[in-house]
């Protein structure tokens, strides 16, 4: 089968797609051939092993799992033994954040891990770009608990997070301001959001004081500083990113004692949760992903490079 391969971390230029073996599903495994994946800002953190805390999670001196990729859409292909509720022919995607080898023709996973059942009616495509954000999303709306009533900014509004998140909480009855660049106003607006605000002509942090129930900064590229001007009494920044000198968790914990605003920390774990209630919006509709562009899986080089630009609207798909 082809796969994008690298054995070292590093640029895009690193990762060659080559013929490899086959795998086989062990027990409680099933093979997935792979119909489509994408390109997404956690497969650039596995790519170059950065920030350096990623040494510890996909290998300290060289990758622990040399094929790339997390996110995944594809039909069942075989079943390793032990394994119920899958069956040879089921439409299935998921996702594995520290590497499910899935830019590659074929992979090997758990079916106690990432991987779940497709709705009718739901492309491949879609599927595999329905996930990585949203994963991260929902564990953003986890920690905000409730934003029901709310006034929600978020920041970043049209990346692969940022763009589940305008979706996810205005269905959660949020009212929404997006902070994306003016040509994305109208896709910002067709996901949900209320009013947006172009961060090429304002900074929203010099905005009128008091004016958010929560700021979630998708790409973190506001400190917890900036945004606490305003941010209500009460009111709370979360953040995917670990911050300058990694302050984010650190403040998590310091500022549920002290101070009026508070920052939280998402560590998103339940990927099978995040899974189910994915697969319940695609089904009612309730969300869609935003597809950038795509890529065949012999141009994966060119799709890292574009996603590292950090112009990406929505998602990159891979289509194998």
């Amino acid at each position: 089968m082809r796969a994008a391969r690298r054995t070292r971390y590093g640029p895009p230029e690193s990762i060659r797609v080559e013929d490899v073996a086959i795998p086989q599903p062990g027990p409680g495994e099933v093979r997935v051939r792979v119909r489509a994946t994408t390109v997404n800002r956690t497969d650039c953190a596995i790519l170059r092993a950065k920030p350096f805390v990623m040494h510890f999670v996909v290998g300290l001196t060289k990758p622990k799992r040399p094929i790339l990729g997390t996110d995944f859409a594809g039909e069942v292909e075989a079943i390793g033994e032990g394994v119920t509720g899958f069956d040879v022919g089921d439409r299935v995607f998921g996702f594995e954040d520290n590497g499910a080898s899935s830019q590659a023709e074929c992979l090997v996973l758990g079916v106690k891990r990432g991987i779940a059942k497709l709705p009718n009616g739901i492309d491949f495509e879609t599927a595999a770009a329905s996930i990585e954000g949203a994963h991260y999303a929902i564990n953003f709306l986890n920690k905000a608990e409730s934003v029901r009533g709310r006034d929600v900014l978020v920041n970043g509004a049209t990346g692969a997070i940022g763009s589940a998140m305008v979706q996810l909480a205005k269905r959660a009855g949020a009212r929404v301001v997006a902070v994306c660049r003016a040509e994305h106003e109208e896709l910002a607006k067709s996901l949900g959001a209320d009013s947006v605000i172009d961060y090429e002509s304002e900074d929203f942090t010099n905005g009128a004081k008091d004016s958010y129930d929560f700021v979630f900064d998708t790409v973190g590229k506001k400190t917890f500083s900036l945004a606490r001007r305003v941010l209500r009494k009460g009111g709370t920044y979360i953040s995917s990113e670990l911050g300058p000198y990694a302050q984010n968790p650190f403040l998590a914990l310091t500022t549920r004692i002290l101070g009026s605003r508070k920052v939280k920390f998402p560590v998103p774990l339940d990927i099978p949760r995040s899974l189910e209630i994915v697969r319940e919006r695609l089904a009612d509709q309730s969300f869609r992903p935003f597809i950038d562009r795509r890529f065949p899986l012999s141009d994966v080089s060119e799709a890292y490079r574009y996603v590292e630009t950090g112009q990406k609207v929505g998602n990159v798909v891979l289509t194998i």
